[in-house]
């Protein structure tokens, strides 16, 4: 039997196999890393795939079509020039990693993913 689109999400943020995905925010989250993503993920040959994708745009779709919705990560700015401009590069080196959430989708609470269903 094949596993539904947040069964195959939640086995991935379980596995040690990918770097490109992991729990965040205390496994309320799901974080992607969008370049690493698209090649270790999406850029696998047939017989390997985890999704039928290639594309990041038809992954993003399935978690909004399941309820994920995106956050935006609020970061605090410095007065002094130089510690701004660390972390405007810090800040550009997140913007690669996108940040989803689903009330019905906890590490705390594997339960709940049987009501993560699609709209």
């Amino acid at each position: 039997l094949p596993l539904c689109f947040p069964e195959k999400l939640w086995k991935m943020l379980e596995s040690d196999q990918f770097r490109s995905i992991w729990w965040s925010e205390g496994g309320k989250c799901v974080a992607i890393n969008k370049d690493l993503f698209k090649v270790e993920v999406l850029g696998r040959g047939v017989c390997q795939r985890v999704f039928n994708t290639r594309h990041i745009k038809s992954v993003i779709r399935q978690l909004n079509l399941y309820g994920f919705t995106k956050v935006q990560r609020d970061f605090q700015r410095s007065a002094s020039l130089p510690e701004f401009l660390s972390e405007e590069a810090a800040a550009s080196a997140h913007s690669q990693i996108l940040y989803y959430y689903n009330p019905s989708f906890n590490r705390a609470h594997p339960w709940l993913l049987g009501t993560c269903k699609r709209r």
